[in-house]
């Protein structure tokens, strides 16, 4: 077998040789080359397709996710607008803080540094340290380390110079006069940003524009640069409040829960013809300054936030409808000799048993028997039409943020139940300012007027123009108006509100007093005790309505309650406005033209001051006036801030006239009206 493949293997033949060929290298490098080529053209469509993608489509969102890395904007408060009163004294302002950032790229030893500022911040625990470290080691352009310092614990980390750590000034929101007027005005959280009260509704015209600071960082994130654009300050607001009225209210107002050992309370002071709130008071309040520390109840405006059960109050609107329908006149005579009255299953008691009496007397002595024979001859789609007149079921305040529109039935839905608990102030619930605005309407005549608590807007110096009153509706005639008003008076005078009665004025009112829901049932221990009346009656400035929730026995009713706050509160708003008596008003003094001309005012240079009288604090300490005649201006200054009374101030020279005179009882807070005079009257011939 090996010997026959040996035989085979083939031998070259002479003279045939292998043949090479000389091209074939070029063929290779051909192919390699084209490879090549394709490969590159891929690769740089690739990168071109890249660039145009990255370059084009993507441009902007990387141009500001470059702009985020290189440049860190830190939004800066703008400074509020002042919140003033009436007469433009300060209610809220805002003052300059200072804020401690810090870059946190530029601190070379976090712990270190945390440490420094910790022993210079007050209130700076382990806790705080920790933080404040944490915020340090981060791998960020800003950080807060403390907002809105005080001066002192700016001036001690500013000594310590540390690198990447700065200032920013922010503002900080002040309220000089504390807890008052706190549920009107509101406060502002820690964003510089209104949370309630006239602070939130009026958020875009009190914050002004927001500024920046705009800080620059390199690819290291270690800040180079700082750029600061100024913010906007926000404008000024208005109110119709008057400072002192509402401090009045207040006073009164906690000084009554504090007696009757209440839950609580509200008062509402109008201009009856304008719509101006001139006082809002809640109990319990709070201080803005601190609102963290109050609780959500303390911070509730009950004006306008809660509702309650008007009770007698409400038979007000029982007449005006009643007599706008001409379903009865005020001598009309009713029979309530039983002392209640049966309506289905359902039995209601008057206080007192009073026999027959003209439907003024139902008013007057509040039956509840009475008012419930009347609420049943409206029926419940001619009662309902009033009830929606007098602005009751709608919130009727723009000015005033979470008002409730209170809680009324549907007409197709009430049943005589319904309407007999309707009657007398029951089966319906009410804010206490609708209650207020609906003792307005017959106050001036028959209008719903729309209650307003911003008065103008003032913004780069330019006042806006005072906003006009809005009527929101006529709710009654002006003849059923007068006659409710004489209804009211009679109240005052010989009915259930006898201690609303002011020395000097008329005054229409209606007392309250009304069982609380407690657990779905009415209590017979807890009450809301009410009076809402206007004065003077015929020509109303002031309307005032006063509500005490749940005074304890014995003294509950609206009457005992509720009527001598707002007396207390009249008398002194009285004498505030300088409103003259409407009972017994002095003639005005008439002087004949020859008379006048007879009496000249010239300056005596020897006119002699009856010697100062020695004025007595002690006599304030017993709640009496100090006499002040003979005393300089300053002195009466001096004296009237020393016990604690605020002094108007007519005339130039040394007292001769003083209100309220010397030994009538005062109060803490109330004004003087203080006459000083340099001049004497002579005559240059002989007066008539």
């Amino acid at each position: 077998m090996i010997k026959r493949l040996k035989n085979r293997v083939a031998v070259p033949r002479p003279g045939r040789q292998k043949v090479t060929r000389p091209q074939a290298w070029r063929s290779t490098m051909r192919r390699r080359l084209l490879v090549g080529g394709v490969v590159f053209a891929v690769w740089a469509i690739a990168i071109e397709a890249r660039l145009s993608y990255l370059q084009i489509s993507q441009y902007d969102k990387l141009v500001l996710r470059a702009e985020r890395q290189q440049n860190r904007s830190v939004k800066t408060d703008p400074k509020r607008g002042e919140i003033v009163d009436r007469k433009g004294r300060v209610l809220a302002y805002s003052v300059d803080a200072d804020t401690i950032y810090a870059i946190p790229t530029a601190i070379d030893n976090p712990t270190t540094a945390a440490i420094a500022l910790c022993k210079v911040l007050i209130d700076c625990d382990e806790t705080k340290k920790s933080t404040i470290e944490k915020r340090l080691g981060q791998e960020k352009a800003f950080t807060y380390i403390q907002r809105r310092v005080t001066p002192e614990e700016a001036r001690r980390v500013a000594s310590l110079n540390l690198e990447g750590v700065g200032f920013l000034k922010e503002n900080r929101r002040y309220y000089p006069n504390k807890d008052l007027a706190a549920h009107l005005l509101g406060f502002v959280g820690t964003d510089n940003q209104g949370l309630s009260g006239i602070e939130f509704r009026y958020e875009k015209e009190i914050s002004g524009r927001p500024g920046k600071v705009l800080i620059q960082t390199d690819a290291k994130r270690r800040a180079f640069g700082r750029v600061e654009q100024p913010p906007t300050a926000g404008a000024d607001v208005e109110l119709t409040i008057d400072k002192y009225l509402q401090h009045i209210a207040e006073r009164e107002l906690a000084s009554a829960v504090q007696l009757h050992k209440a839950s609580g309370g509200t008062v509402v002071m109008l201009d009856p013809h304008s719509g101006d709130i001139l006082a809002i008071a809640n109990s319990p309040t709070f201080n803005p300054n601190a609102f963290a520390e109050s609780s959500s109840v303390d911070r509730r405006n009950r004006a306008v936030q809660d509702v309650y059960e008007p009770g007698s109050t409400f038979k007000l609107v029982t007449a005006a409808a009643a007599f706008e329908e001409g379903l009865t006149n005020r001598n009309e005579l009713f029979d309530v000799s039983a002392g209640e009255i049966r309506v289905g299953n359902s039995i209601t008691k008057d206080m007192h048993t009073y026999g027959v009496i003209s439907f003024e007397d139902v008013i007057v002595l509040s039956s509840n028997v009475g008012a419930i024979k009347v609420g049943l001859r409206l029926g419940s789609e001619r009662f309902s039409r009033y009830v929606r007149r007098f602005g009751f079921g709608e919130s009727i305040s723009r000015d005033l943020s979470g008002e409730s529109p209170g809680i009324v039935h549907n007409p197709a839905k009430i049943t005589e139940l319904d309407l007999k608990s309707m009657s007398m102030g029951y089966g319906v619930s009410v804010t206490p300012l609708q209650m207020a605005s609906a003792a307005s309407a017959v106050a001036n005549g028959g209008e719903l007027i729309e209650p307003r608590i911003v008065r103008s807007i003032i913004s780069n110096g330019i006042r806006t123009p005072e906003r006009k009153r809005r009527v929101i509706r006529r709710a009654i005639t002006p003849e059923t108006a007068a006659e409710l008003t004489e209804i009211m008076e009679a109240v005052v005078e010989r009915g259930t509100a006898k201690q609303a009665q002011v020395s000097g004025y008329t005054v229409a009112g209606k007392t309250g007093t009304a069982e609380k829901l407690v657990n779905g049932r009415y209590s017979s221990s807890q009450h809301y005790a009410s009076f809402v009346g206007f004065v003077p009656s015929r020509q109303p400035e002031l309307t005032i309505l006063v509500v005490i929730d749940a005074p304890q026995k014995p003294l509950y009713t609206g009457g005992s309650v509720a009527a001598p706050v707002f007396r207390r509160i009249t008398e002194a708003a009285l004498r505030h406005l300088a409103i003259p008596p409407s009972i017994d008003a002095p003639s005005p003094l008439l002087v004949s033209t020859e008379t006048a001309k007879n009496i000249s005012l010239r300056p005596t240079g020897t006119h002699h001051i009856s010697k100062p009288s020695s004025v007595n604090n002690q006599s304030f300490k017993n709640g009496l006036m100090p006499d002040l005649k003979g005393l300089s201006a300053r002195k009466v200054i001096e004296v009237l801030t020393e016990v604690g009374l605020t002094a108007r101030l007519n005339g130039n020279g040394f007292v001769f006239k003083q209100d309220p005179s010397p030994g009538t009882r005062v109060e803490r807070g109330e004004v003087a009206v203080i006459n000083l005079m340099r001049f004497q009257l002579e005559k240059s011939g002989d007066a008539q």
